[in-house]
């Protein structure tokens, strides 16, 4: 299966200058915890709620602060004609639970999820992926 028959389509995007609180609205609204950051038609970075709460508030930052101060510019992202498999893999070795999903003309057309790779026939390696993605640091291990 190819990324593109199981990614989600839609997807809210906010720019470098909007603020962290508007990010942080619009997240509540969609029900969502990550936002693509995008400036001149181009994905610039990635923004999530742990981005606001670690970079924003945890470093004392007004909500008037901007995404661009906060966001992780930094962006793993796949092709909507990668097969599912192969992302669903890179995803565990990242240890990340949704990725932007690009054209080859390198357009933002949707976010991939474990979820959406879980509801399209993946569930049995999506655990195995989720337990490498949820496999704590050593430095937040409550095992050391």
């Amino acid at each position: 299966m190819k990324v593109n028959e199981c990614m989600t389509r839609e997807v809210t995007i906010v720019d470098p200058d909007d603020t962290i609180e508007e990010a942080a609205r619009t997240m509540a609204d969609i029900d969502a915890g990550i936002l693509p950051v995008g400036e001149d038609d181009r994905l610039v970075g990635m923004v999530t709620d742990r981005d606001i709460a670690i970079r924003g508030v945890g470093q004392g930052r007004e909500p008037s602060a901007k995404v661009r101060d906060v966001m992780s510019p930094e962006v793993r992202y796949c092709f909507d004609d990668d097969d599912a498999e192969d992302v669903l893999n890179n995803m565990a070795e990242l240890q990340v639970r949704r990725m932007p999903v690009l054209s080859r003309s390198k357009r933002l057309v949707g976010v991939i999820s474990i979820t959406d790779l879980a509801l399209n026939g993946g569930e049995a390696h999506t655990g195995e992926v989720l337990r490498e993605i949820a496999r704590p640091s050593l430095r937040h291990s409550q095992t050391v």
